[in-house]
């Protein structure tokens, strides 16, 4: 009894953490279409049929350290998020207008957008100076950095501009996550150090739930999935003086509304990774996949992945048989052999099909 008492309580352990600021507010992660992939090139144009309710600006955002209020004439930002399903990337378009933008200096001292992202809601802190237990188990100093810092969450120091420097600093141990082929990023402005204007970011990050200092080769990407929750949120560091190297940032403009968010995963907000929009969809999609469910016996079930409003359904498949289920299991009788599937659907918009090309194999 015991045993089983040990393992359950190590299920529960291993469960994620979903602890989150800002419980009553979910943001929304549009879903592109497939074929209609954001080009990061710092035009924005691939964002136009994105509606305005996935649009996050600056009236979310509270300045946490100094709580300054907010001044549109001093800084105005906008973000947008996307997500293309079947890639495990999310996708950022970053527009700001600053009145003092502050990018000369080669430190970090830098108009910054700072980006935490929770890809499997594991909650907690992502660095090792918030860790309870840092002392105990040896996570401090160089040797919790390199095991403990940006593992399991991710936070990125984008650089508003980034002049002479990659585009973003990982805030962790693990400094490959920012290049290719796990990210990329493309801005366009037209100002110089201290001058007002705007700015217009566009980037792609792959949130990892491992992400080891030593390179990808265990690393774990997030699984993002449709309707499912991640935890994210960024903040804004304005500086505003770009002469004076030392001087603290002006503002610490911050989603979640917890300064802490920088560090602990548990301080982020809630972000859905939202279906195709209806206005991106045909009326009726046919869709489909299958399961092997006993290939000794050929034996094989389809699940009915189609989209709409639909009555009806028809399976041919391939071998003289046909099914009227949503979701028939098939027995095939000949062994050896590769088969063309095709569901038909049918509703009161319209109907579809989808065939597979020899996708069902039989041995």
């Amino acid at each position: 009894m015991k045993y089983w008492m040990h393992l359950a309580t190590c299920a529960l352990l291993a469960m994620p953490v979903v602890a989150l600021e800002r419980p009553d507010t979910t943001f929304k992660i549009f879903q592109f279409p497939a074929d209609m992939i954001p080009r990061v090139d710092g035009d924005p144009a691939d964002w136009t049929m994105v509606p305005a309710d996935y649009a996050i600006g600056i009236e979310e955002l509270k300045d946490t350290v100094h709580d300054s209020p907010i001044d549109t004439t001093d800084l105005d930002v906008t973000v947008r998020v996307g997500w293309v399903k079947g890639l495990n990337r999310l996708y950022f378009l970053y527009e700001a207008y600053d009145d003092y933008w502050d990018f000369s200096h080669r430190d970090l001292h830098n108009d910054i957008l700072e980006i935490v992202v929770d890809g499997d809601l594991s909650g907690g802190p992502l660095i090792p100076q918030l860790r309870e237990d840092k002392g105990v188990n040896g996570l401090e100093g160089l040797d919790g950095h390199f095991k403990f810092h940006g593992v399991h969450a991710q936070n990125y120091h984008v650089l508003t501009p980034a002049d002479g420097k990659p585009w973003t600093m990982v805030w962790g141990s693990n400094q490959w996550i920012y290049e290719l082929p796990w990210a990329n990023a493309a801005a366009s402005y037209d100002f110089a150090p201290g001058e007002s204007g705007k700015y217009t970011l566009e980037f792609w990050i792959t949130p990892f739930d491992y992400a080891p200092h030593e390179g990808p080769a265990r690393a774990v990407e997030s699984q993002l999935e449709e309707d499912a929750l991640i935890g994210m949120t960024w903040c804004i560091l304005d500086y505003d003086d770009v002469n004076v190297k030392q001087q603290q940032f002006e503002g610490f403009w911050n989603l979640s509304h917890k300064t802490t968010m920088y560090g602990n995963a548990s301080d982020l907000v809630g972000f859905r990774l939202m279906p195709l929009e209806k206005a991106l969809r045909e009326p009726v999609e046919a869709q489909w996949q299958f399961t092997v469910v006993d290939m000794n016996r050929r034996l094989i079930a389809f699940k009915d992945l189609s989209y709409g409003e639909i009555d009806s359904w028809r399976w041919d498949f391939g071998d003289g048989k046909t099914s009227t289920e949503q979701h028939p299991i098939h027995q095939y009788e000949e062994a050896g052999t590769s088969y063309t599937v095709t569901l038909y659907v049918e509703g009161p918009e319209g109907k579809a099909r989808m065939s597979k090309v020899w996708d069902v194999i039989v041995r």
